[in-house]
């Protein structure tokens, strides 16, 4: 199967899967076609709205080499989780290279209840391009 086929279809003129009201085509979609994030919180977002495409191969590039899973095994996964929304809490630049982006974001698994996902993820900067290192998960 190839990876366009792989993926989950977006409605390009609806709200990007991130939340932002532009649409896919304007926010996550040249990002995930590989243009540069213009910040850490972008590509945050991006990463978000992949998770919600099952877009592995992007995930796997946006991650920095120094952290990075051989997989992520999403096309196995099952239940495939539903995401239901994402909340962007905190985006602070500790410098021009480091950054890091608190959020919240909101899925479910089969038919059980909505879960949240709260991370607080360090970002940084090589080449012009951001990359995800890790985060640490925060309660509720």
């Amino acid at each position: 199967m190839s990876r366009a086929h792989a993926l989950k279809a977006v409605d390009t003129s609806t709200p990007c899967p991130c939340g932002n009201p532009r649409g896919y085509a304007q926010c996550c979609q040249p990002l995930h076609r590989g243009e540069p994030a213009a910040t850490a919180e972008a590509l945050m977002r991006s990463r978000y709205s992949a998770y919600v495409l099952r877009d592995e191969d992007y995930l796997l590039a946006s991650w920095h080499p120094s952290t990075r899973p051989t997989s992520l095994r999403l096309g196995v996964q099952q239940p495939t989780p539903t995401w239901l929304g994402l909340s962007v809490k905190a985006h602070e630049n500790q410098d021009d290279d480091h950054a890091m982006v608190e959020f919240v974001a909101r899925f479910r698994v089969g038919g059980g209840r909505a879960q949240r996902l709260h991370e607080r993820s360090r970002f940084l900067r090589e080449d012009g391009r951001w990359f995800y290192v890790d985060g640490d998960i925060l309660g509720g």
